[in-house]
């Protein structure tokens, strides 16, 4: 291993293992804009030559696109990576649409066209992208435990579920990874599910670890993003509430300058950091498109806080306003 590959750890009790960073890979198809698709082939190119191998993707990107993306990487690279791709969000050709299903036979249909989308006979690791609370766990997590009694499947997920729920989930079947929101900005995840992961040998994926791009100091306002920009949308970047939000970041920066570092840099090391904090695996899947951008995100795997850096950040969060998304309803923040 050379000083530039990023270390690895085990996916939990459970799963396989994998570099300390993954990277997300949603934006490459659709919802920060206009992409550059041989950027986004030469980023993961080097998100590979880095030591990233777990490469997270979902049946909704791009309605399928984004999985269909990734197949000659993954045909390229099958023995290197761990391929993590999602189910249960549907939409339609309204861009505003989204519902969500975990009934069994919907979970079986998803996974053959995920499979046939990536290109493989089986998925590395499969997550339940959003939890519908009426389908019992017995029947969704039931159905999935089945897909890897067939070989389809060789590790489960959770996204966005409540400790209860979690525990509930792994009584059925272990659950190796859960994919939640968690940064600087977003620490909803820390109220149940967490301390149910770290009891369970669950290991934490956090998504969106640079809120969205704002703790990097990319934008101000969402209203400077174009107009495709699903961000426009989300409470906490826009208006009132973006003015207010990015003031709270004077401390990541000032943190920054004192390890040469930037922002984006700290932001991650504080998630990595979750892991000791905590006592569980955390592996962030930070999403880029650029070459640039994937090697700064890795660097932030060699930067190590100090107790006094971390309470400087420590109030953050508390302080956001405005909501995560525009719609709340199938988070599990509505659910504790």
């Amino acid at each position: 291993m050379t000083d530039t590959m990023i270390d690895r750890i085990r996916l939990g009790a459970q799963g396989p293992e994998v570099g300390v960073q993954g990277l997300g890979c949603m934006g490459m198809s659709e919802f920060y804009g206009r992409t550059d698709e041989a950027a986004a082939r030469d980023t993961l190119e080097a998100a590979l030559a880095a030591g990233v191998t777990l490469f997270d993707t979902a049946d909704v990107y791009g309605r399928g696109a984004n999985e269909e993306f990734l197949k000659p990487f993954v045909t390229a690279h099958r023995d290197e990576i761990t391929l993590a791709t999602k189910f249960s969000i549907l939409r339609t050709d309204d861009p505003q649409f989204r519902a969500v299903r975990n009934d069994p036979a919907y979970i079986r249909e998803s996974v053959e066209g995920s499979l046939r989308r990536l290109g493989v006979d089986v998925i590395d690791l499969y997550y339940m992208h959003r939890r519908d609370p009426e389908v019992p766990f017995v029947d969704s997590v039931g159905a999935m435990a089945e897909l890897v009694a067939a070989g389809k499947v060789r590790h489960l997920g959770l996204s966005e579920v409540t400790g209860p729920e979690l525990r509930e989930a792994h009584a059925v079947h272990p659950i190796s990874a859960l994919q939640s929101e968690w940064s600087l900005f977003s620490r909803s995840v820390e109220r149940s599910a967490v301390g149910a992961a770290a009891e369970l040998g669950v290991a934490l994926v956090p998504y969106s670890p640079l809120g969205r791009g704002f703790l990097t100091g990319a934008f101000a306002d969402a209203g400077e993003l174009s107009e495709g920009d699903f961000r426009r949308r989300q409470p906490r970047f826009t208006g009132d509430n973006a003015a207010l939000n990015a003031a709270l970041l004077e401390p990541v920066r000032k943190i920054a300058a004192a390890h040469g570092a930037t922002p984006a840099q700290i932001a991650l090391a504080w998630v990595q950091q979750r892991a000791q904090v905590h006592g569980l695996p955390v592996v962030p899947i930070p999403g880029t498109r650029k070459r640039s951008r994937l090697e700064e995100n890795t660097g932030a795997t060699r930067i190590t806080l100090t107790e006094d850096e971390l309470a400087l950040l420590e109030p953050i969060a508390g302080r956001v306003v405005g909501d995560r998304y525009p719609e709340m309803t199938s988070l599990s923040d509505t659910r504790e």
